[in-house]
Order: C-alpha cells, then sequence, then structure tokens
C-alpha cells in the first residue's frame, strides 16, 4: 500500500509549457544581454525577474513531481 501512494504523481500537461516558457525567458534575457550598441536595461531587468520567478516555479512543480 505505502508504495503505491509514493508512485502517484502530481505531474500536470501544463508543467511542459512552465519549462517551455522558462526556457523561452532565458533564451531572451541572453539575447537581450548580447546586445552590442545599446542596451535595454528595464527589460533586462524585467527579464531577470520573470526568469528568477519561473525559475523558482519550476523548482517548486518538479520537487512535487
Amino acid at each position: 500500500m505505502l508504495l503505491a501512494e509514493t508512485a502517484a504523481s502530481n505531474f500536470q500537461p501544463f508543467d511542459v509549457f512552465m519549462i517551455i516558457f522558462t526556457l523561452l525567458i532565458a533564451a531572451g534575457l541572453i539575447r537581450l544581454l548580447m546586445e552590442r550598441p545599446r542596451k535595454n536595461r528595464f527589460a533586462i531587468g524585467f527579464a531577470a525577474v520573470a526568469l528568477l520567478v519561473f525559475l523558482y516555479t519550476d523548482y517548486v512543480m518538479i520537487s512535487g513531481w
């Protein structure tokens, strides 16, 4: 009985979208940081905060699997 209870997963189909969104935000942040002539500091800060929030959400989500 204990094995059946621990084998249950909290995986949801939306979890895949969360990971994809995190990767897209990371790619956007990298593109913003690689911009040469003039960097948009507001966009970099916004993307960095969004990436931190999504990384934390992904951590909590994956630890629940």
